[in-house]
């Protein structure tokens, strides 16, 4: 008798754990999903902190021309040497230069490519202005000549004669959030949205630690450190001439008796099957940016975590 009341009791007991384990369901039967569990639309975010090379070595764009009086125009070992990097011994041309001074090193850029990466990039770069890279720091340690001699103490990439020079400013540390769940196929929040328009080295495609400049600025309320959400509608995959390929391949299997067409031309529909609408479909989340550095109608971001490539054309929206 006692070893059957055990045995009711351990089956009692079994039951209640299994009850409790059993994941909860909605009034429709369906098995409930939240951003604590679903990995399909709420996928955790691994997110890489930017150094100190990201922070200074990411360049910008602004509507400003900078001042150019001040430049490099040599160094130690002139004219055998016409790249200077970290420790090199500089020379530099201009007025009001004084000791112990110290001064980034920019160059206004110009793209051999004349590619559009999307349609209307060249309208939105003309708009936002001049793209700057950033070379390195320098600090002037000599004065008495005509020239001044320099060190740089720090470079990105190297220094070439014609750089020129802009005061050097600290910037502030962008420190991250503990990681958390993308929202992956979040609609619109109404605040402020913009285009990646560029990136650092004429990049196309990025992917996490990449640098790439948004046609948003402190004119829309966008501050260093606030975070990105870059976004992609399909429509844009359909305006890519090579996803836009894939648009036009048949969808159908050869059991299906009403095959579906995707936005069929007056000619190409290709079944009698549902017509689908690319613009109907959610736009999706490709990757999280964070801003790096403003000017009044730009911004400065890098890609901190990516599902996918991020490319130039995907629209940037302040979270």
């Amino acid at each position: 008798m006692k070893k059957t009341m055990w045995m009711l009791a351990l089956a009692l007991a079994a039951g209640v754990t299994v009850a409790q384990a059993a994941p909860a369901e909605d009034q429709s039967g369906a098995l409930a999903s939240d951003s604590s569990t679903n990995s399909a639309t709420f996928p955790i975010e691994r997110l890489k902190a930017p150094t100190y090379a990201d922070l200074y070595c990411a360049g910008f764009m602004t509507k400003d021309l900078m001042p150019n009086a001040n430049y490099v125009a040599g160094g130690l070992h002139t004219p055998t040497t016409s790249k200077f990097v970290m420790g090199d011994a500089i020379f530099l041309s201009g007025s009001g230069l004084q000791a112990g001074q110290q001064f980034s090193v920019v160059r206004e850029l110009k793209d051999v490519n004349e590619f559009e990466m999307f349609d209307g990039q060249r309208r939105l770069i003309k708009t936002a202005g001049h793209a700057y890279a950033e070379l390195g720091r320098i600090r002037v340690l000599d004065t008495r000549s005509r020239m001044a001699v320099a060190q740089v103490e720090y470079s990105c990439e190297p220094i070439v004669p014609g750089d020129t020079l802009t005061p050097f400013s600290e910037k502030p540390a962008v420190t991250l959030q503990q990681p958390v769940r993308l929202d992956r196929f979040m609609p619109p929040n109404g605040k402020p949205m913009g285009r990646l328009i560029l990136a650092r080295d004429f990049d196309g495609m990025l992917g996490s630690g990449s640098k790439v400049y948004i046609n948003l600025g402190s004119n829309q309320g966008v501050k260093t450190g606030d975070y990105i959400r870059a976004v992609r509608p399909y429509t844009n995959d359909q305006k890519d001439p090579g996803d836009s390929i894939s648009f036009a391949a048949s969808l159908a299997e050869d059991t299906q008796l009403h095959p579906a067409s995707m936005d069929p031309k007056m000619f190409t529909r290709g079944g009698n099957g549902p017509v689908i609408h690319v613009r109907d479909f959610p736009r999706r989340a490709v990757g999280e940016l964070v801003i790096l550095s403003v000017t009044p109608t730009t911004s400065t971001a890098m890609v901190i975590f990516s599902l996918e490539d991020v490319h130039l054309g995907d629209f940037a929206e302040v979270e």
